[in-house]
Protein backbone atom coordinates (compact mmCIF):
# COMPACT_ATOMS: atom_id res chain seq x y z
CA UNK A 1 0.00 0.00 0.00
CA UNK A 2 2.95 2.50 0.65
CA UNK A 3 3.31 2.69 -3.30
CA UNK A 4 0.07 4.89 -3.13
CA UNK A 5 2.05 7.52 -1.45
CA UNK A 6 5.45 6.68 -3.01
CA UNK A 7 5.19 6.20 -6.61
CA UNK A 8 4.36 8.99 -9.14
CA UNK A 9 2.03 8.64 -12.32
CA UNK A 10 5.57 8.50 -14.24
CA UNK A 11 6.76 5.78 -12.41
CA UNK A 12 3.84 3.46 -14.03
CA UNK A 13 2.53 5.08 -16.92
CA UNK A 14 3.05 3.29 -20.86
CA UNK A 15 5.35 5.70 -22.85
CA UNK A 16 4.18 8.19 -25.39
CA UNK A 17 5.92 5.97 -28.58
CA UNK A 18 3.66 2.63 -27.15
CA UNK A 19 0.13 4.44 -26.74
CA UNK A 20 -2.52 2.99 -29.38
CA UNK A 21 -4.50 5.46 -30.19
CA UNK A 22 -6.64 7.05 -33.25
CA UNK A 23 -7.48 9.98 -35.47
CA UNK A 24 -11.29 11.34 -35.04
CA UNK A 25 -10.99 11.16 -38.97
CA UNK A 26 -10.41 7.19 -38.84
CA UNK A 27 -13.67 5.32 -40.82
CA UNK A 28 -15.47 2.56 -39.41
CA UNK A 29 -13.53 -0.32 -40.79
CA UNK A 30 -10.06 0.98 -40.01
CA UNK A 31 -11.77 1.33 -36.06
CA UNK A 32 -12.91 -2.33 -35.95
CA UNK A 33 -9.46 -3.33 -37.49
CA UNK A 34 -7.75 -1.10 -34.25
CA UNK A 35 -9.91 -2.77 -32.14
CA UNK A 36 -9.34 -6.08 -33.09
CA UNK A 37 -5.30 -5.76 -33.36
CA UNK A 38 -4.90 -4.25 -30.33
CA UNK A 39 -7.22 -6.11 -28.09
CA UNK A 40 -7.73 -2.36 -26.19
CA UNK A 41 -11.35 -1.81 -25.10
CA UNK A 42 -10.91 1.94 -25.04
CA UNK A 43 -8.57 4.15 -27.52
CA UNK A 44 -7.64 7.87 -26.97
CA UNK A 45 -9.11 10.36 -29.63
CA UNK A 46 -6.48 13.03 -31.42
CA UNK A 47 -7.19 15.54 -33.75
CA UNK A 48 -4.16 15.95 -36.03
CA UNK A 49 -1.72 14.27 -33.95
CA UNK A 50 -1.16 12.92 -30.21
CA UNK A 51 -0.77 16.02 -28.58
CA UNK A 52 -3.68 17.25 -29.53
CA UNK A 53 -6.20 14.56 -27.81
CA UNK A 54 -10.03 15.47 -27.87
CA UNK A 55 -11.60 12.16 -25.76
CA UNK A 56 -11.54 7.93 -25.67
CA UNK A 57 -13.80 5.66 -27.60
CA UNK A 58 -15.03 2.99 -25.79
CA UNK A 59 -15.30 -0.61 -27.50
CA UNK A 60 -18.47 -1.08 -25.87
CA UNK A 61 -20.17 2.68 -26.97
CA UNK A 62 -18.94 1.67 -31.11
CA UNK A 63 -20.31 -1.98 -30.72
CA UNK A 64 -23.80 -0.93 -29.19
CA UNK A 65 -24.33 2.02 -32.00
CA UNK A 66 -22.34 -0.30 -35.42
CA UNK A 67 -21.81 -3.54 -34.47
CA UNK A 68 -18.79 -5.25 -36.25
CA UNK A 69 -21.32 -6.48 -38.79
CA UNK A 70 -23.66 -5.34 -41.34
CA UNK A 71 -24.76 -1.72 -41.73
CA UNK A 72 -25.87 0.97 -39.29
CA UNK A 73 -26.51 4.59 -38.91
CA UNK A 74 -24.07 7.41 -40.36
CA UNK A 75 -20.56 6.51 -38.41
CA UNK A 76 -19.08 9.72 -36.38
CA UNK A 77 -16.33 9.34 -33.65
CA UNK A 78 -16.99 12.49 -32.35
CA UNK A 79 -20.82 11.46 -31.21
CA UNK A 80 -19.20 8.58 -29.22
CA UNK A 81 -16.31 10.44 -27.43
CA UNK A 82 -15.94 10.04 -23.76
CA UNK A 83 -13.88 12.82 -21.83
CA UNK A 84 -10.22 12.24 -20.69
CA UNK A 85 -8.44 12.69 -17.73
CA UNK A 86 -5.15 14.54 -17.84
CA UNK A 87 -2.56 14.54 -14.97
CA UNK A 88 0.60 15.74 -14.49
CA UNK A 89 3.36 13.04 -14.62
CA UNK A 90 4.81 14.28 -10.77
CA UNK A 91 1.00 13.15 -9.56
CA UNK A 92 1.17 10.22 -6.65
CA UNK A 93 -0.99 6.99 -8.39
CA UNK A 94 -2.70 7.38 -4.77
CA UNK A 95 -4.24 10.22 -6.07
CA UNK A 96 -5.25 9.84 -9.58
CA UNK A 97 -6.63 6.36 -7.99
CA UNK A 98 -9.34 8.47 -5.79
CA UNK A 99 -9.65 10.90 -8.74
CA UNK A 100 -10.62 8.28 -11.24
CA UNK A 101 -12.75 6.52 -8.68
CA UNK A 102 -14.23 9.66 -7.98
CA UNK A 103 -14.76 10.94 -11.93
CA UNK A 104 -15.08 7.28 -13.02
CA UNK A 105 -12.48 7.79 -15.16
CA UNK A 106 -10.58 4.60 -16.35
CA UNK A 107 -7.92 5.94 -18.69
CA UNK A 108 -5.60 9.07 -18.01
CA UNK A 109 -3.55 10.78 -20.64
CA UNK A 110 0.05 12.15 -18.85
CA UNK A 111 0.57 16.10 -20.15
CA UNK A 112 4.13 17.42 -19.61
CA UNK A 113 5.20 20.65 -19.05
CA UNK A 114 4.89 21.87 -22.48
CA UNK A 115 1.04 20.55 -22.62
CA UNK A 116 2.31 17.44 -24.73
CA UNK A 117 1.15 14.02 -24.04
CA UNK A 118 3.67 11.86 -22.06
CA UNK A 119 1.98 8.62 -21.49
CA UNK A 120 -0.69 6.90 -20.58
CA UNK A 121 -2.28 5.45 -17.62
CA UNK A 122 -5.02 2.76 -17.08
CA UNK A 123 -6.57 2.64 -13.71
CA UNK A 124 -5.60 -1.37 -13.98
CA UNK A 125 -2.21 -0.03 -13.97
CA UNK A 126 -2.74 1.33 -10.71
CA UNK A 127 -4.42 -1.38 -9.03
CA UNK A 128 -1.52 -3.53 -9.84
CA UNK A 129 1.03 -1.44 -7.66
CA UNK A 130 -0.93 -2.28 -4.90
CA UNK A 131 -2.28 -6.38 -5.29
CA UNK A 132 0.39 -7.62 -8.27
CA UNK A 133 -0.79 -8.50 -11.35
CA UNK A 134 -3.84 -8.96 -12.91
CA UNK A 135 -4.31 -10.69 -15.89
CA UNK A 136 -7.51 -11.61 -18.33
CA UNK A 137 -8.82 -14.11 -20.66
CA UNK A 138 -7.26 -11.55 -22.86
CA UNK A 139 -3.76 -11.32 -21.69
CA UNK A 140 -0.98 -13.37 -23.59
CA UNK A 141 2.59 -13.77 -22.15
CA UNK A 142 4.98 -11.47 -23.11
CA UNK A 143 7.08 -12.75 -25.86
CA UNK A 144 10.99 -12.84 -24.89
CA UNK A 145 12.67 -9.32 -25.85
CA UNK A 146 15.40 -10.93 -27.29
CA UNK A 147 16.03 -14.34 -28.73
CA UNK A 148 19.29 -15.97 -29.99
CA UNK A 149 19.06 -16.84 -33.80
CA UNK A 150 20.52 -20.04 -35.66
CA UNK A 151 23.27 -17.75 -37.25
CA UNK A 152 24.48 -17.14 -33.75
CA UNK A 153 22.86 -13.04 -33.88
CA UNK A 154 20.13 -11.64 -31.80
CA UNK A 155 16.68 -10.74 -32.85
CA UNK A 156 15.87 -8.10 -30.16
CA UNK A 157 13.06 -5.55 -29.71
CA UNK A 158 14.32 -2.19 -29.32
CA UNK A 159 12.69 -1.77 -25.67
CA UNK A 160 14.95 -4.20 -24.78
CA UNK A 161 16.84 -3.40 -21.29
CA UNK A 162 20.20 -2.66 -22.55
CA UNK A 163 21.31 -3.81 -18.80
CA UNK A 164 19.49 -7.78 -19.42
CA UNK A 165 20.86 -8.19 -22.54
CA UNK A 166 24.37 -7.38 -21.76
CA UNK A 167 23.70 -9.65 -18.48
CA UNK A 168 22.79 -12.70 -21.34
CA UNK A 169 25.37 -11.96 -23.97
CA UNK A 170 28.43 -10.75 -20.80
CA UNK A 171 29.78 -8.60 -23.34
CA UNK A 172 29.68 -4.39 -22.34
CA UNK A 173 28.01 -2.36 -25.13
CA UNK A 174 29.30 0.75 -22.98
CA UNK A 175 32.70 0.62 -21.80
CA UNK A 176 33.63 2.32 -24.92
CA UNK A 177 34.39 5.76 -25.02
CA UNK A 178 32.07 8.30 -26.22
CA UNK A 179 28.99 6.20 -25.37
CA UNK A 180 27.37 7.54 -22.16
CA UNK A 181 25.58 4.79 -20.08
CA UNK A 182 23.64 6.68 -18.06
CA UNK A 183 21.67 8.43 -20.44
CA UNK A 184 21.02 5.00 -22.38
CA UNK A 185 18.87 2.48 -21.05
CA UNK A 186 17.44 -0.13 -24.43
CA UNK A 187 18.82 -0.90 -27.13
CA UNK A 188 16.86 0.98 -29.34
CA UNK A 189 18.66 4.21 -27.25
CA UNK A 190 22.33 2.79 -27.93
CA UNK A 191 21.41 2.68 -31.86
CA UNK A 192 19.87 6.29 -31.69
CA UNK A 193 23.26 7.37 -29.81
CA UNK A 194 25.31 5.42 -32.10
CA UNK A 195 23.72 7.13 -35.75
CA UNK A 196 22.91 10.07 -33.85
CA UNK A 197 19.21 9.76 -35.59
CA UNK A 198 16.43 7.63 -36.63
CA UNK A 199 17.96 4.95 -38.57
CA UNK A 200 15.85 3.66 -41.76
CA UNK A 201 14.77 0.06 -41.70
CA UNK A 202 17.26 -1.94 -43.12
CA UNK A 203 20.25 0.19 -42.28
CA UNK A 204 23.34 -1.03 -40.64
CA UNK A 205 24.91 1.03 -37.65
CA UNK A 206 28.39 0.05 -36.79
CA UNK A 207 29.62 -0.25 -32.88
CA UNK A 208 32.63 0.64 -32.06
CA UNK A 209 33.76 -2.27 -30.45
CA UNK A 210 32.59 -4.25 -33.82
CA UNK A 211 29.47 -5.15 -33.19
CA UNK A 212 26.33 -4.19 -36.12
CA UNK A 213 22.84 -3.43 -35.41
CA UNK A 214 20.38 -4.08 -38.20
CA UNK A 215 17.41 -1.93 -38.07
CA UNK A 216 14.39 -5.09 -39.01
CA UNK A 217 11.48 -3.07 -38.49
CA UNK A 218 11.35 1.03 -37.78
CA UNK A 219 8.88 4.15 -38.56
CA UNK A 220 10.19 7.53 -38.73
CA UNK A 221 10.01 8.36 -35.33
CA UNK A 222 11.09 4.92 -33.11
CA UNK A 223 12.98 2.02 -33.40
CA UNK A 224 10.96 -1.22 -33.25
CA UNK A 225 13.09 -4.22 -33.96
CA UNK A 226 16.95 -5.28 -34.04
CA UNK A 227 19.22 -7.85 -35.02
CA UNK A 228 22.31 -7.62 -33.04
CA UNK A 229 25.53 -8.92 -34.58
CA UNK A 230 28.03 -9.85 -31.48
CA UNK A 231 31.81 -9.30 -32.92
CA UNK A 232 33.09 -12.64 -31.86
CA UNK A 233 35.07 -12.71 -28.92
CA UNK A 234 38.60 -14.65 -30.58
CA UNK A 235 38.27 -11.80 -33.18
CA UNK A 236 38.12 -9.38 -30.18
CA UNK A 237 41.59 -10.33 -28.72
CA UNK A 238 43.22 -11.09 -31.99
Amino acid sequence: MINLRRMRVEDVAIPKAEIVAVPVTITRDELVHVFRESGMTRLPVYQGTLDTPIGLIHLKDFALEHGFNGKASRFSVKRMLRPLLFVPPSMPIGVLLQKMQTERRHMALVIDEYGGVDGLVTIEDLIEQVIGEIEDEHDVDEVAPFQKEASGSYLALAKTPLEDFEAATGISMTEDDGIDEEEIDTLGGLVFMLSGRVPARGEVVPHPAGHEFEVVDADPRRIKRLRVRLKAPEAAEA
